[in-house]
């Protein structure tokens, strides 16, 4: 297909304002969280350079969070940008419909969209990979020493020297079903292993019930009950696979369905896969929503009152999105609606929006 020059000109136009905003809200998301990095850096005795460096891992992944909104503000400046040189009423004088305008800007945040779901996506989840696993390196705590396969959860913590490998075949926060914690000294020499039943770990002194203690030499001893003291409880375990930003598509599904076989909820994750495939059906709406409000807003003199007003409507969705979100992680509304409908929500309210405008052309 060949595009015709206001085509070109628009898409260039707009992709130059996507691009600077972008870079605009890189750079200062990066200073802000080299700020939060510097603390973690003064607590562990870190050089600074590793604070700029997780900073810059880390910021791609943030970056991802706020894209909706930087395709909000792209939308204005775009429009500003044309209004201010007059090139607006030019194009609608030689047939070129405020409509038009929206699918061409339709057209390209659709592109965008399904480049950062399938490519940037991707990559930022990579770094935030490595950004927790540096951290993880030069913590003193055992703050990400878990994982989930589809055996089961597995843990490594260290107490006074010895290090202990737990594996659990099914988890949620409050109990572990079916465990294995084997003890090794700093040298991995195997010292005692207990198996045991079932596990309460609300507390770090988790209570296992039904135990069998198996020494070095291979004795067995029962015990109805036994208290193991730990550093983690449910709540920690569950907060370390928390941060679903550090794996990419394939992995979350990977790790849902292990989440399954283990009987732990997968709801964040399935919330998190909705999230991520909505996007692109975010940019668009949030673009169309841009050009309408700027539309409406034309007739204003103040740049100001259109930039607060901007940061007024973001706050509207980001707060929609959130408290819907809440209300899916808490199961009070299913998994999908709790996504979509916001999103439904906002294509209610960008075809009134369209609709005004088509009026106003006729």
């Amino acid at each position: 297909m060949i595009l015709k020059k206001y085509q070109s000109y628009i898409y260039s136009i707009f992709l130059k304002n996507f691009f600077v905003i972008s870079l605009v809200f890189f750079c200062l998301v990066i200073i802000i969280n080299f700020f939060e990095e510097i603390r973690f850096s003064e607590k562990n005795d870190i050089d600074i350079f590793y604070s700029v460096y997780l900073s810059l891992l880390n910021t791609p992944s943030l970056l991802f969070e706020i894209f909706p909104f930087i395709f909000l503000i792209t939308v204005k400046t775009f429009y500003l940008n044309l209004n201010d040189k007059n090139e607006l009423n030019i194009l609608n004088s030689n047939g070129v419909s405020n409509l038009n305008i929206i699918f061409l800007l339709v057209t390209v945040a659709a592109l965008i969209g399904l480049f950062l779901l399938l490519f940037y996506y991707s990559f930022s989840s990579t770094l935030k990979s490595k950004y927790l696993e540096l951290k993880n390196r030069f913590s003193d705590t055992n703050e990400y020493l878990a994982v989930v396969k589809d055996d089961g959860l597995w843990i490594k913590e260290e107490i006074e020297n010895n290090v202990y490998l737990i594996h659990a075949e099914r988890f949620n926060k409050s109990n572990l079903k079916s465990i294995t914690i084997s003890e090794i000294d700093r040298y991995y020499k195997s010292r005692n292993t207990i198996i045991a039943e079932k596990a309460n770990i609300v507390s770090k002194n988790w209570y296992l019930e039904k135990v069998f203690i198996i020494d070095t030499n291979g004795n067995k001893k029962y015990l109805k009950s036994l208290v193991y003291n730990s550093s983690f409880n449910g709540e920690i375990i569950s907060n370390l696979f928390s941060n679903l930003n550090s794996l990419n598509i394939y992995e979350l599904h990977s790790l849902s369905n292990s989440y399954s076989k283990i009987g732990y909820s997968n709801t964040d994750i399935k919330i998190h896969l909705n999230r991520i495939y909505s996007m692109p059906f975010f940019y668009i709406l949030m673009t169309v929503l841009g050009f309408i409000v700027i539309n409406k807003l034309k007739k204003f003199k103040s740049r100001f009152f259109i930039i607060i007003f901007g940061i007024f409507i973001s706050v509207v969705v980001y707060y929609l999105n959130y408290f819907s979100g809440i209300l899916g992680s808490n199961g009070v509304l299913p998994i999908y609606i709790s996504v979509w409908v916001p999103l439904v929500i906002l294509l209610l309210i960008c075809n009134m929006g369209i609709l005004r405008i088509n009026e106003t052309n006729r």
